[in-house]
């Protein structure tokens, strides 16, 4: 009954369920009445009335000096989630006090379980815009510098390269939901690497293979394109010769594998493992937060792996299920 409790008013006090958790409690007590109280003060009450007690004076005594009002049997407890004041219990018939703060208990730690659930969703919008804003601007000055000079002496090069950057910016800076396709994510790949390759010239070689059959696949927006964009700029653009970026799709029983591989610069093994860790430079955050997204959707196992050494270029991999339930574009 206690479990039970705590699952209906894992909605808050203002939920759809919270009549139900008052039921469950007059029966956890065996009590006459009990009422459970949101922060604005509305109570939810079943069974009888206190006869000589004002119970919303004891609701409104509690919120404003979030202590036990009234005594048995009729009491008022505040209850708390993360050291803040959350709701009121009050129970009428009471015949003690232990079972009744044992239940403001087990209520305020459900209050607050459901608070971190909604403060990690939170945390995962907030790394979702982040990775929206990290466009970078050494990237747009010199594509839009490109396109310029291209808009004389290549008029139709041009004006492909301006409709790859709106398409890329847009799908980048939209307010999209939290997933997409494997085609869709493909797609901003495309354009950014052909913005990429006016940019770097003979710099940037690009090898893009996906099997048709993962294009369906739902998987969490902006997943893919941070990872090529973590290959081109610290893989190939600060290395003096060319590089190669292959981008590569395909289904393994039912797993979507996707790898993006490089053969730039790579990095030591331990530096690696700090930035998935969230330990690593300002600039390494879409490797971090993509790799966090993954896990709290899939589960740990489904997770980035890196391959990679110094002077060995870097693998990434990217390993979703084929179908998810709760996941869909």
């Amino acid at each position: 009954m206690a479990r039970r409790v705590a699952g209906d008013v894992a909605g808050g006090l203002s939920g759809p369920r919270v009549r139900a958790a008052v039921r469950g409690v007059r029966r956890l007590l065996d009590a006459d009445g009990a009422g459970l109280a949101d922060l604005t003060g509305r109570l939810e009450w079943v069974g009888q009335t206190p006869s000589g007690v004002d119970v919303m004076s004891l609701v409104e005594d509690v919120l404003h000096r979030e202590t036990k009002a009234g005594r048995l049997p009729t009491v008022a407890l505040p209850l708390h989630a993360r050291d803040e004041l959350s709701g009121v219990l009050v129970v009428a018939g009471a015949s003690r006090m232990g079972p009744v703060r044992d239940v403001a208990d087990w209520i305020s730690d459900a209050l607050e379980r459901t608070r971190l659930e909604a403060m990690a969703d939170q945390a995962a919008q907030a790394e979702l815009r982040a990775l929206r804003a990290e466009i970078s601007p050494h990237f747009v000055y010199n594509a839009l510098t490109v396109i310029a000079s291209l808009v004389r002496s290549d008029p139709d090069r041009s004006r492909e390269l301006m409709l790859d950057f709106a398409d890329y910016t847009r799908y980048s800076l939209a307010r999209h939901g939290d997933y997409t396709t494997v085609a869709d994510e493909f797609h901003a790949i495309e354009t950014y690497l052909a913005l990429q390759r006016a940019v770097l010239g003979d710099r940037l070689r690009v090898q893009i293979r996906v099997a048709p059959e993962v294009l369906a696949v739902a998987i969490p927006y902006l997943v893919l394109q941070p990872l090529v964009e973590n290959a081109v700029r610290h893989g190939i653009e600060p290395r003096s010769k060319s590089g190669l970026v292959q981008v590569r799709g395909e289904a393994e029983g039912s797993d979507c594998v996707i790898s993006i591989e490089d053969d730039g610069v790579g990095m030591d093994p331990a530096v690696a493992e700090r930035v998935l860790a969230g330990h690593g430079h300002a600039d390494s955050v879409g490797l971090t937060n993509v790799d966090r997204r993954l896990r709290n959707v899939y589960g740990s196992w489904f997770g980035l792996v890196v391959e990679t050494a110094p002077e060995a270029g870097t693998r990434v991999v990217v390993r979703v299920p084929m179908f998810q339930p709760g996941v869909m574009p």
